[in-house]
């Protein structure tokens, strides 16, 4: 059991990069992580981390260590959920992060809540990049690709921005008929507050139009306040297809500059491939990737 323990040392701290983080998540101090690493690098003979006063990488061996590590204790966890799977519902709680996009996710995730009423869910709804792991999520729903190899994912469905504006804004101003003639438009912008970026429009000249000076009246990292502004008669904005569907429908938004627009993304659901998927999670991503971007 020993051995066990120091394994699971091991690779807390390799893919937190930190004794202290291991430390948090094993529920025990940084200085019994670096103890039982000490041990087992003494037991195998080789030094398995590169130490410093700031940080810890691994070593070449390490490394090698690490994935056989993880076989292992997936092996485990494997074999106990396969004892106890047969009798246990998903229960217990799940910490995940979300973007902001509630139009979305709120009706499936209350859906997935009475499904699974021993499910407990705490859900951070922030488009702040979040470290998974260290920061103890289950699971994180974002968009685009993730170069974190420490998770696996699975695709939820795929999305389009569109360039939109209100009919009144329209009759007012007047349509675009190029990309260019934007600087002679109301730009309503979404701004990551990770980067404090703009997001860029589906446009091929976009990085032109942009550095080129925009007129706009508002800035914000939520897109709901976009699509209501929009629907205002405010200006043009660049938002997913799905949060501006009912509004198109309803004749309450009509597109902008649609023979211009190219793009394609793709919601995805992340977790750390360390561990075997638990039946709360499995649940979770199943239920997920089935009613997100279901039809009607």
């Amino acid at each position: 059991m020993d051995n066990l323990a120091g394994f699971t040392a091991f690779v807390q701290a390799a893919e937190t990069r930190s004794f202290v983080a291991a430390g948090r998540v094993l529920g025990i101090s940084a200085s019994a992580i670096g103890k039982s690493i000490a041990r087992l690098e003494e037991r195998l003979g080789v030094r398995l981390f590169h130490r410093n006063t700031r940080s810890i990488t691994l070593t070449s061996e390490g490394s090698v260590f690490l994935e056989r590590c993880r076989r292992i204790l997936g092996e485990i966890e494997a074999a106990e959920l396969e004892l106890s799977n047969s009798k246990n519902a998903p229960q217990g709680r799940l910490k995940v992060s979300l973007p902001l996009v509630g139009s979305l996710l709120n009706p499936v995730l209350a859906a997935f809540a009475h499904a699974y009423p021993q499910v407990e869910l705490e859900l951070d709804f922030t488009d702040r990049r979040v470290d998974v792991i260290e920061e103890g999520y289950d699971a994180v729903v974002r968009a685009g690709e993730s170069a974190d190899s420490r998770l696996m994912s699975r695709q939820l469905g795929l999305f389009q921005l569109q360039l939109v504006a209100s009919p009144a804004y329209l009759a007012r101003h007047g349509a675009p008929a190029a990309p260019a003639d934007l600087a002679r438009h109301t730009c309503l912008l979404y701004k990551f507050p990770s980067s404090g970026k703009i997001e860029a429009w589906p446009l091929p000249a976009w990085s032109g139009l942009l550095a080129a000076g925009l007129p706009t009246v508002l800035s914000c990292n939520n897109v709901e306040t976009l699509l209501h502004f929009a629907e205002s008669g405010l200006g043009i904005a660049a938002l997913p297809d799905f949060a501006v569907r009912a509004a198109r429908e309803a004749g309450r938004l009509l597109p902008v500059l649609a023979q211009h627009t190219q793009h394609t993304g793709a919601f995805r659901i992340l977790w750390p491939g360390s561990r075997h998927v638990s039946p709360k999670l499995r649940a979770l991503i199943d239920f997920l990737a089935e009613h997100v971007f279901q039809k009607g």
